[in-house]
This record gives structure tokens, sequence and C-alpha cells, in this order.
């Protein structure tokens, strides 16, 4: 005698909605889909893709990085001052609201406990601003995209060294290496430290007076507008793909700045810009 399974009705999931600045957008449309996923569900960033990234799609190479900056440069410019509280929104502690995530420290602490002291965090800027001589001016140095709470101490070991793997370990930052030339972050944020560089590439292009800032694939840049090693960036990118802090951090900014980082949106273009 046979038996036969019963088969249970398909049901169409229910989409989270996720709020990006004055637009919801389906959860669904900031995750990463498999060929298998029927077509309808597929969860592609369409809704980005025929807004805010229209000029961009379907591009590749020097077309689409201009086509980027086109994109993100519309953007409201904060002063120096502004990003201390725009850092206590975007890089709030999910788990704790009166506290903040050192990038590469990886700890949560205090929003109140930020300034000069040993122990206090302050505003690190992950494209160093001496790589271009851009200071803190309101433009490339308050670009809150680059720009994240670090422990002052580490923020001092990290100074302005370009970014490669290997090291000795760093003091109050579990899983990060520095040596002589470069520094090597834990490998929670490599990618996100990777996406922050290449967003800085392609926003700042030489025009409104800043440098045009450019990835290379070398350390010891010094007070050139570039920073490296491209080749390590790129693979921090495919091997740490955003994840969901990072990405509530780009809607977040999108809400205070007005643009996004597209490498944290479509990871993926970093490889069609730099090939």
């Amino acid at each position: 005698m046979s038996t036969h399974r019963q088969r249970r009705p398909w049901r169409r999931p229910v989409l989270a909605v996720v709020a990006v600045g004055a637009v919801a957008l389906p959860a669904a449309a900031f995750a990463t889909g498999t060929p298998s996923t029927p077509p309808e569900l597929r969860p592609a960033a369409a809704p980005l893709d025929d807004t805010y990234y229209e000029g961009a799609v379907g591009k590749t190479g020097e077309e689409l990085k201009t086509a980027l900056n086109t994109i993100i440069s519309e953007q409201t410019k904060l002063s120096y001052d502004e990003v201390w509280d725009a850092l206590k929104t975007t890089d709030e502690d999910p788990g704790n609201a009166s506290n903040v995530i050192l990038v590469y420290s990886g700890r949560s602490q205090s929003k109140d406990a930020h300034g000069g002291g040993a122990d206090d965090w302050n505003r690190e800027h992950v494209w160093a601003k001496s790589h271009g001589d851009f200071g803190t001016a309101t433009g490339p140095g308050t670009d809150i995209h680059h720009l994240r709470p670090e422990d002052v101490t580490v923020n001092s070991t990290r100074g302005n060294l370009d970014f490669d793997n290997g090291g000795d370990p760093v003091d109050e930052a579990p899983g990060s290496r520095s040596d002589g030339d470069s520094f090597e972050p834990r490998d929670e944020v490599k990618g996100d430290v990777a996406r922050m560089i290449l967003y800085m590439a392609v926003r700042y292009e030489g025009a409104d007076g800043f440098p045009d800032l450019e990835p290379n694939d070398q350390v010891d840049n010094g007070s050139a507008p570039a920073m490296g090693r491209l080749s390590v960036l790129k693979q921090w990118n495919d091997q740490d793909p955003p994840d969901a802090f990072e990405k509530t951090r780009n809607d977040k900014i999108f809400s205070i700045q007005k643009n996004r980082n597209p490498f944290i949106d479509h990871p993926e273009w970093a490889n069609e810009i730099w090939k």
C-alpha cells in the first residue's frame, strides 16, 4: 500500500518594511538573492535602483564611477561640530541606546564619553585626513560616511596609516593589527572599512575645491590623496559583506546627510569599477 505525503499550501512570505529616509522599502531589498530564488521573490534592491541609482544601473568602469559621483554628490554637508551628534545616531549600539560602537575596538561606550581623554572616543577619519590634506573642512573632513567613533588611543595608533594585512596586535582593539606603514582592522569591519574608502574615492573627484581621492595598491602614501592597498580592500569587501549594522548606518546617514554609500547597497560595484 502506498502512502502520500500531504502537501501544505504555499503561502507568499510577508516582507518586513525598512524605512530609508522618507521612503519605506521592503527589507528584502537589502538582502542577497540566489539564482534558485523565483524571480518574483528575488530580493534585488529594485526600489533603490529604480529611483536613487537609476542613472547608474547597467553601467560599468569609469562610466559607472562617474554616474555614482553625480548621484552621491547631492548631499547635506555637516560642520565638524555637528559630526559629534551625527555619530551618536549613526553608530548607536543596537543593544544599548545610550552607547555607540567603536569601529576598530568593537567596544560599546557611552555616547557622552567623548573628547580628548585616553579612554574617551573621538572622530576617526577612516580615509585619513592627511591623505589629501583636507583636514576637518566641511566636505571630506566632515563626511560621516567615513567618520566613525573610536577610542582616542586606538585612533592615535592608526594615525594616517594605509590599510593592509599584518602587523602587531593593537591594544584596546582586539583583532586589529598595525605596523610601521599599515593598519588591519578586526575581521568584523574589514568590509566596512573597504566600502568607506571606495565611497570616498567616488564621492571626491577633484571638484568643489577638494582633492581627487583615489585608492592605489601601495602603502606609505603619506600626504598624497591616495589610500591603499586597493587589492586588499577589494578582498575585504568580498570577504566581509554588509551586515545589518552597516546597512542601518547607511540608512541613518541617508536621513541626515541625504546621500548613500553605493558599495553598501551594491558591493559588487567595487569590482565593476576597479577591475
